[in-house]
């Protein structure tokens, strides 16, 4: 498989110059489905089409870095470094931004499992999307790093499957932390906590103890989930990088 960009910011650029009315709506469902009702022609689908103005703001700031010609150039030395040049398969990366900031419909826990884990309608139509937030201040290492951790994940889908349990959640993010640059490790306090709770729910495929883990307690209450006192918010994430063997 290869990884090719596909331009996302113009395009929601003006889109998000449209006032915010049904139209921009209806404009947003014709670029996201193409010709087809229900189909996914053109990935958006992490874009919230009714955000506010400062949306705009931070589309102009990534171009301002030239984050997708940083993404088309990451894309280029992870496909000399590791592409399947024999398979025909192209996979096309789109930059997505989400609105953590000022976007009603958006929780970003549950977006952010969504954006990693939830992601086979993208795997069938050969797409991978790069999430970014509104509220990230963006550099170039950031925005290397967010595309190849999604690269991975898509890497690690088509050759292991959907994660079900914990354990396989865990594998899958420790794949997908490979390629990044800069790592920045961030001490847990709670580490004995989580790893008494990895070894005891790794074989777990219940959503919410599997979210508990990767998130922690405040990302859980916000949607009523029981909580097992992981105070550290990404802590699991986190674990999977620094320790899991």
């Amino acid at each position: 498989m290869i990884f090719e960009l596909l331009p996302t910011i113009d395009i929601m650029i003006d889109l998000y110059q449209m006032p915010r009315t049904m139209e921009r709506f209806q404009e947003y469902l014709k670029i996201l489905q193409g010709d087809q009702k229900g189909e996914l022609s053109m990935p958006i689908s992490g874009f919230n089409p009714m955000a506010k103005e400062h949306i705009l703001q931070k589309l102009t700031a990534l171009k301002d870095i030239k984050a997708e010609q940083i993404m088309n150039d990451t894309l280029v030395e992870l496909n000399k470094k590791c592409a399947d040049h024999s398979s025909k398969i192209v996979f096309k990366v789109a930059l997505n931004l989400s609105d953590d900031l000022k976007g009603g419909w958006t929780n970003r826990y549950t977006s952010d499992y969504d954006g990693k884990f939830k992601i086979s309608a993208l795997i069938k139509r050969q797409f991978c999307t790069p999430v970014f937030w509104t509220s990230e201040q963006y550099t170039e290492d950031l925005v290397k790093n967010r595309t190849l951790a999604y690269c991975y994940r898509t890497v690690y889908w088509r050759v292991n499957g959907k994660p079900g349990t914990l354990k396989e959640h865990i594998e899958m993010e420790r794949y997908a932390d490979q390629g990044i640059i800069n790592k920045k490790i961030n001490r847990l306090t709670d580490f004995k906590l989580l790893e008494t709770f990895y070894n005891k729910n790794k074989d777990s495929k219940d959503y919410q103890i599997i979210f508990n883990f990767l998130y922690g307690d405040k990302a859980s209450t916000t949607l009523g989930f029981p909580t097992y006192g992981i105070k550290e918010e990404m802590s699991g994430f986190e674990y999977a990088r620094q320790f899991v063997k």
